[in-house]
């Protein structure tokens, strides 16, 4: 049984048994502060199970997607680590209990396949139940008619569940699955977990739990404000017992990567001798590698994450690069993505379409990726051969866990490929110093993770507020002033009842005219007034779903809770804003239409006047494709196109081609903006200008890299495009009557101008040159005795470039007689700094001068180059002269 149907099965039986079926959270974990991405299957339900929020529907079913990477560098080791996993869930919240959740399980566990179900062999399932749960024993003995010699209770580390952090909790119910002789010992679940396969938890979640050190240690707050089912059947755990095999690896939508990888290295894979991770052979490590990372990577770049050097980025960039360089490790050199991730979408489309429709998008970013890391490889080896060469010359036999961080953490440099290419020279690397600096880094990690941990109790005061008064009356939409009541006010995150004149705090009104910044919006900017007080309204924010939060400074008279007061959006700032968020729709339209439906929205700002767009594509646009952006925004302008919100189901909006931005979560109503009906549909919450007209003028002022794969374009509008025009035809006209031709005709003007310029420079150059060398032959003749070595030290002119000090260095060399034995040192000064160059002859090599000993010893170990030829600098341009007295004492000292 494939596994997308087994999902189907799983989400029908459930719906035939009243639940409603709710589509998977995207991956990143928007809604939760405590985490990056969503790692189980109840995350998107948790303010239901808190009792914070009402649930829509009393019973719930999903296929979750999750990722959990505390682990990654296990993944691989053994057959049972992945990143990137499926739970299919049934949820009751405040309904069903106990009683009913068990034999709905059981249902479909073993019901024929015929009927429905999966069709499992009643002899083999197990239960276990937590240590005092004498009704689970009685259900599952009494209604179900498991034997109880099948029933086995366990502690709290096996059968109490939490998220591992302050939340809901229970305990749960687990059914195992006995794969037979051929995996493990007879004795159940307690005794044998590989033959006793874990293929569904039932969690009774009923309580409350603090914070705690690990599973067992953590105090129980209190009752949950009802009784709720959570369950978890992990789906790449149930699809291999479906489809008989051993593992998550080998299920229909992993081992095809596999297989695909086997083909491009030549390995075969199945070399392990068990699961037990000591005895992985490498080959199947690596492979496992690549199999899950592709997977994951294909799974968070369709959910709307991008390769970057923080939070979620960061977390895929790393995934991608293991994947990369595990297959790079077992012998393939070229680009390995474009051979894997169409594998992986075609194992994942059956159960996840817009995989397929999508795809351009996501393989731009994968591929963009890759590309970035293989040169990162090229150029962390040319450092790392340097790093070797230093070591051996300085008689080391390990590199230092200092250089070997350095690569690691700033150019992204795999230890393993360290300690290979090292291992290639004949020399170890001081791995413990490595970890060491890595530990340090993982602490400095946790800290930040430990910060973020904070954020629900930061967001309980206006939990509070909401419980009290019910959601904020917003009303941006439809007005630009309210008659309002303070509700509440907070100052540093705890109550207070006043604000003085210059105090700065965060109000609650019951009603509110201010847009809070989201979807790339900034928020509205306006003024709060009331008898004998005003205050200017600095941010505006929705710290929770429903409720509209205000900062403002005060600026005279007293603020305090219960007033009567006035809130008014300033209304230049909202139709700058307007404008900013259409044109931001128009832009993002445009693109698509001049460089083709891959060109999506990955990020957005507008704030009056301005926007920026992050869109995903290869390499920069050129200057006619800018313009052509630029001129099919204007022209949506003109044509002066009617723009409409509409709220709808999101299927609806889904099923008319609503773009939506990737990472964010959205209701089941929708609202959807059009500007010329399906020239331009996206999921939006902003402001709109009424027609495009309204825009005004739309000016592109910028275009760059935001990262591999992803570009951002920078635009006016407006007022503020009528401004950077006037400025541009400005800048032209001066520069016309400077130059003194038609404004058509400046370009042609500058360029040749550029061209003249660039002559001139070079003709400079050569006659520097010539002037510096045409004393060569006096510097020469003018050579000193330093212990039977001609030495000559001079400073070259100032401003002399570095080329032309070496090539004056080399020329005094050859005009001293060979037969003698020959050092020049050349310094110079530029930019308030002083450099040196030293040359050497053959005859003074044979005395045991070299050039580089001579510049690392005059500027204590730095610097470098051969024995013929070296140089270095960096100190005060005052102290070129000391620098030429070193160079020459080192020369007595060692001829």
């Amino acid at each position: 049984m494939r596994t997308a149907e087994i999902k189907r099965r799983f989400l029908a039986h459930f719906e035939a048994n009243g639940h409603t079926v709710v589509p998977s959270a995207p991956l990143p974990a928007i809604e939760d502060p405590n985490l990056l991405f969503i790692n189980a299957g109840m995350v998107q339900f948790v303010p239901y199970f808190l009792g914070q929020q009402a649930a829509p529907w009393p019973r719930a079913v999903s296929v979750q997607k999750c990722i959990r990477t505390p682990d990654i560098d296990e993944v691989g080791k053994t057959s049972r680590h992945g990143t990137f996993f499926q739970m299919n869930g049934n949820f009751s919240f405040g309904d069903y209990f106990k009683a009913e959740a068990i034999p709905m399980a059981w249902d479909l566990l073993t019901k024929s396949v015929a009927d429905g179900g999966y069709g499992l062999d009643p002899e083999r399932l197990w239960a276990t139940v937590y240590l005092d749960d004498d009704e689970a024993i009685d259900i599952w003995h009494t209604s179900v008619g498991l034997p109880l010699d099948r029933i086995v209770r366990r502690g709290k580390a096996d059968n109490f569940w939490s998220m591992g952090i302050p939340g809901p909790c229970g305990p749960c119910s687990e059914i195992y699955y006995d794969r037979g002789p051929a995996y493990g010992q007879e004795g159940g679940p307690a005794v044998d977990e590989d033959r006793y396969l874990e293929v569904w938890n039932n969690v009774f979640m009923q309580f409350e739990r603090g914070a705690g050190s690990d599973k067992e240690n953590y105090p129980i707050l209190g009752e949950l404000p009802s009784r709720n089912i959570d369950t978890g059947m992990g789906l790449e755990r149930i699809a291999s017992v479906l489809q008989g095999v051993d593992n998550l690896y080998e299920i229909d939508e992993v081992r095809p990567l596999i297989t695909k990888a086997e083909e491009l290295t030549g390995r075969r894979y199945g070399l392990s001798k068990s699961h037990i991770a000591s005895e992985s052979h490498p080959d199947d490590v690596r492979l496992r590698v690549i199999a899950d990372h592709v997977r994951t990577g294909l799974m968070l770049i369709g959910d709307g994450v991008t390769p970057s050097n923080e939070g979620r980025g960061y977390v895929l960039r790393r995934i991608i690069r293991r994947a990369i360089r595990s297959i790079r490790l077992l012998g393939f050199e070229g680009q390995a993505l474009p051979h894997l991730l169409p594998v992986a979408r075609d194992c994942m489309a059956p159960s996840y379409p817009e995989l397929e429709s999508d795809f351009e998008r996501i393989s731009q970013y994968a591929y963009a990726e890759e590309d970035a890391f293989l040169s990162t490889l090229r150029q962390g080896t040319t450092i790392l051969d340097l790093a070797l060469t230093e070591t051996k010359q300085a008689g080391g036999q390990a590199l230092a866990g200092t250089k070997a961080f350095q690569l690691h953490d700033t150019y992204g440099f795999p230890i393993d490929l360290t300690l290979e290419i090292a291992a290639e020279q004949g020399l170890t690397v001081d791995v413990e110093g490595f970890r060491s600096l890595m530990a340090e880094q993982r602490a400095r990690a946790k800290a930040d993770a430990a910060a973020r941990k904070s954020g629900h109790a930061d967001l309980s005061a206006f939990r509070s507020v909401l419980d009290e008064h019910g959601p904020t009356d917003w009303l941006a939409y439809s007005t630009l002033e309210t008659d309002s009541t303070v509700l509440a006010m907070l100052k540093d995150g705890l109550p207070t009842r006043h604000a003085a004149p210059g105090e700065i705090v965060t109000v609650i009104l019951d009603r509110t005219p201010f847009y809070a910044e989201s979807g790339g919006q900034d928020s509205d900017a306006g003024r709060i007034a009331g008898d004998s007080v005003e205050a200017e309204v600095l941010d505006v924010q929705r710290p929770v779903k429903k409720l509209v939060t205000h900062q403002v400074r005060v600026l005279h008279g007293e603020l305090h809770v219960g007033q009567k007061v006035h809130a008014a959006v300033d209304p230049e700032w909202r139709v700058g804003a307007r404008q900013a968020h259409s044109g931001t729709h128009v832009v993002h339209a445009a693109l698509r239409q001049v460089l083709g439906p891959a060109a999506l929205q990955s990020g957005s700002y507008n704030r009056p006047g301005y926007l920026r767009l992050d869109f995903s594509w290869r390499g920069g646009l050129s200057a006619e494709t800018r313009s052509e952006v630029e001129e099919v925004s204007n022209l949506a302008v003109r044509k002066d196109l009617a723009v409409t919100a509409n709220v709808m189901p999101l299927a609806k909006a889904k099923e008319i081609g609503a773009i939506a931005l990737f990472g964010e979560t959205y209701d089941e109503d929708v609202r959807v903006v059009e500007i010329g009906g399906e020239w331009s549909r996206e999921l939006c919450g902003g402001t709109h200008v009424d027609r495009s007209a309204q825009i005004g003028p739309l000016a592109v002022t910028g275009e760059s890299s935001v990262g591999a794969g992803s570009r951002r374009i920078e635009a006016v509008v407006g007022i503020e495009a009528f401004r950077y025009l006037a400025r541009e035809r400005d800048l032209v006209l001066r520069l016309s009557e400077l130059m003194k031709v038609p404004s058509d005709q400046l370009g042609d003007r500058v360029t040749q101008l550029v061209a003249q310029f660039k002559d001139t420079e070079r003709e400079l150059e050569k006659l520097r040159a010539q002037m510096v060398l045409a004393n060569s032959g006096g510097l020469a003749a003018g050579a000193r005795d330093v212990r039977g070595v001609a030495f000559v030290g001079a400073e070259a002119p100032e401003g002399t470039g570095a080329g032309d000090v070496r090539t004056l260095a080399q020329d005094v060399r050859g005009k001293i007689d060979p037969a003698r034995p020959a050092v020049v040192a050349i310094t110079a000064k530029a930019g308030g700094k002083a450099s040196i160059v030293i040359t050497v002859n053959a005859k003074a090599k044979e005395l045991g001068l070299s050039a580089g000993d001579l510049v690392k010893g005059a500027l204590s170990g730095k610097g470098g180059g051969s024995p013929d030829l070296a140089q270095g600098g960096g100190l005060p341009a005052e102290q070129a002269g000391a620098l030429l007295a070193a160079v020459e004492k080192l020369v007595g000292d060692r001829a």
